[in-house]
């Protein structure tokens, strides 16, 4: 099943790049609650073993573009050639190629484990990890059960004769990994990042937007006709007959409209104060009156919740009504929907083969599944993460790189500091509060100081479904007993084996896990230039969000409080409006172009980390004699043309619309370009003139940092 792991609302967390796995990858989806408390990075640089050198590859350049002409093109072009995206991906790049790296290392794993489980103590996490594997790699009788394992839970559904007992069931559901209706779980709460709230959140779609519910062009309307289609055929396959899985569809989409209609879109979701509205009990009942919040709570396991964070009022008075007008049948054919839906890759060949065909497909162009040994590898990680994490540490992330790691952090953050304290545009107050806020920035480097406790959850080889089940319930209720609570500080947001990284505004804190700490991001074998260029920019990228349009907003105790002088806020947000406009520019095809609103806080991120660690290189190369070029080029355009290879990255089209219509980071080659095309020193480097294509006129270029 794919349970639903709350992490948070849609802007503190913020991500490097866009994830490197596939939506089919994930038999145990962690579908994040609204992706807006963390900030990510993305996806690294071509994956090779570990402990490899990993110094510039010629063969990658594109030495018939000019890299004043395109710079993306001269320094992967080859690449994009020689690379193309494999059939069982909706995207080939430098994250993906580590990430599928990676998954050897934790094959090797879990091949092991699963050999050795039943000799392994019950309980344990080897045993734990092993028979979760094993079970997921029983084709034979996950055939066989077909879908009986979801009788009980289809039963369940077939008795609701009531609002009461739909709502009941909504909360089951909820609990054993089947998002319906909303999102609900625990958050930090954001005028006090010392404790946990609970948070409910607009929620209940099936397709990737609310906007694709409600877009009128000829794809939009022919892709809705599709998923229609899809919906149906996978009633049929519960047994419906053809006109009864069409009429059950076409209520399907109807109810998700509805839904979508009343959902705010994703830019809104990135403004954190539009999305914080923490009201007692009684006032989240006012709001609702045929949805009861007590009954809620109680059978969710936290009958004392005195209030909650409703990020979006408005969509809750309308899921309200539609409680109140709604058949109920209409609604038990919703709910036996997202229960397939959220259990097909889980289920026999014909459920997992359909659910593949329109929302890999159709949806982002992907070919043909990945193994079966692959989709086990991620569930395992999805589910068991820090257990299978501890594993991986041991074999792939010795002592000496996370300690050369820390030491790169800390070289960035002094490089930011010194950057922050002579900002022309920054006044004295403002200056002293983000020094502070930097300064007080958490690291977390590799893996976690006190890992995760699986005692509670028991795990055998009897059914995938059934682990999947009972890991989704501990994982509710995990998060759960968080509510009321003092916040941990050593709760990680990533599993180990993770290619990404990430900034959490609520808990001013860096996350950098031991998955993207390798070749070729980071590589102990290879010159200054090309570190700083890779994992540096990466490093950088994530400590400049805790000043992008989004971090700028929380103080370094992590709160929503506007530290800014009048001033000089208008000044920042005048700046992030430069980057917003060269977005808006980009064309990813005809018709389309990037969401600069909705990309602003990632490019801000690659703008700022990608300046600060050229100037963190700069002093590596202090007092000391200048090292010679290698391979015909010199440090700082080895430094640049790492960051390039960094977003080298071919994307089928389809994936590509999805991802410029949901993501906020942008494509890779904007990403690549973008921040470049603003760097005097880039021109200066590479010997670039004013009226080149990768050098912004003065009047229109940005600077921020």
């Amino acid at each position: 099943m794919r349970f639903l792991r709350l992490a948070v609302l849609t802007l503190p967390v913020l991500c490097l790049a866009t994830p490197a796995l596939q939506a089919q990858d994930l038999p145990a989806a962690s579908a994040q609650a609204d992706p807006s408390v963390s900030h990510c990075i993305a996806p690294p640089e071509a994956g090779a073993p570990g402990g490899e050198s990993h110094g510039l590859n010629l063969d990658d350049l594109d030495r018939t573009v000019k890299p004043c002409d395109d710079f993306y093109r001269f320094a992967v072009g080859n690449w994009l050639k020689n690379n193309p995206v494999p059939p069982a991906f909706s995207s080939w790049t430098s994250f993906t190629m580590l990430a599928d790296h990676n998954r050897d290392v934790l094959h090797a794993i879990l091949d092991e484990a699963a050999a050795k489980a039943a000799a392994a103590k019950l309980g344990s996490n080897d045993q734990k990890i092993g028979d979760f594997y094993a079970s997921c790699m029983d084709e034979v009788g996950v055939e066989k059960a077909g879908i009986t394992p979801l009788k009980a839970e289809l039963d369940r559904i077939a008795a609701i004769s009531s609002l009461d007992t739909l709502q009941k069931e909504v909360a089951h559901l909820q609990r054993v990994g089947t998002g319906t209706l909303f999102r609900f779980g625990s958050i930090i709460d954001f005028k006090d990042s010392t404790q946990q709230i609970a948070a409910a959140f607009q929620g209940g779609l099936s397709l990737p937007d609310r906007d694709y519910y409600l877009k009128v062009d000829d794809k939009s309307v022919a892709l809705r006709n599709l998923y229609q289609a899809h919906v149906a055929k996978m009633f049929e396959l519960m047994g419906d007959g053809t006109d009864a899985a069409a009429a059950h569809a076409k209520t399907v989409l109807s109810i998700e409209t509805s839904l979508a209609q009343n959902s705010i879109d994703r830019i809104a979701r990135r403004d954190p104060e539009k999305n914080y509205h923490k009201l007692s009990t009684a006032d989240a009942q006012a709001l609702t009156p045929h949805f009861s919040w007590t009954a809620y709570f109680s059978e969710m396991g936290i009958p004392g919740t005195a209030n909650l964070n409703v990020a979006q009022p408005d969509f809750f008075k309308a899921l309200d009504a539609a409680l109140a007008s709604v058949p109920l049948d209409d609604w038990k054919t919703y709910l036996r929907w997202h229960l397939i839906h959220s259990a097909a890759s889980a289920l026999s060949s014909p459920f997992e083969q359909e659910d593949f065909n329109f929302f890999q497909k159709t949806l982002n162009g992907t070919k043909e599944m990945q193994p079966r040994w692959k989709r086990c590898v991620i569930a395992t990680d999805q589910t068991l993460g820090e257990a299978l994490g501890q594993a991986y540490v041991a074999k792939a992330f010795p002592p000496e790189a996370k300690a050369a790691a820390l030491k790169m952090v800390q070289n960035l953050r002094a490089a930011l500091r010194d950057d922050l304290s002579t900002l022309d545009w920054m006044s004295p107050a403002t200056r002293q509060q983000a020094i502070a806020k930097l300064d007080a920035i958490d690291l977390k480097i590799g893996y976690p100081s006190k890992w995760r406790d699986y005692s509670p959850l028991q795990i055998s080889r009897d059914s995938y479904l059934g682990n999947l089940e009972r890991a989704a319930v501990f994982e509710h209720k995990r998060d759960l007993d968080k509510i009321g609570k003092p916040v941990d500080p050593t709760e990680w947001g990533m599993t180990p084996p993770t290619v990404n990284a990430y900034y959490n505004s609520l808990r001013n804190e860096i996350v950098f896990p031991a998955g993207i700490l390798q070749p070729p991001y980071y590589d102990p074998n290879r010159d200054d230039a090309m570190n700083y260029g890779g994992i540096g920019a990466v490093i950088g990228h994530e400590m400049t969000h805790g000043f992008d349009d989004q971090g700028a907003k929380f103080d370094a105790k992590g709160n929503l409080r506007n530290w800014w002088t009048p001033e000089d806020l208008a000044n920042f947000q005048a700046r992030g409006d430069c980057i917003v406009k060269q977005f808006d520019a980009f064309e990813v095809e005809p018709g389309l172009n990037e969401k600069g609103k909705l990309v602003e806080g990632e490019s801000i991120a690659d703008f700022g980390g990608l300046t600060i660690a050229f100037r963190a290189f700069q002093k590596t190369l202090e007092g000391k004699p200048r090292p010679a070029a290698i391979d015909g080029f010199t440090p700082e355009q080895r430094f640049f043309l790492s960051w390039a290879t960094v977003w080298r990255s071919n994307v089928r089209p389809e994936y590509a619309r999805v991802l410029v219509n949901t993501n906020p980071h942008p494509l890779g080659r904007f990403r690549a370009i973008g921040p470049l095309s603003n760097m005097p020193e880039f021109q200066k480097t590479f010997g670039c003139k004013d009226g080149d294509p990768m050098v912004r006129p003065s009047e229109v270029r940005c600077r921020i940092w």
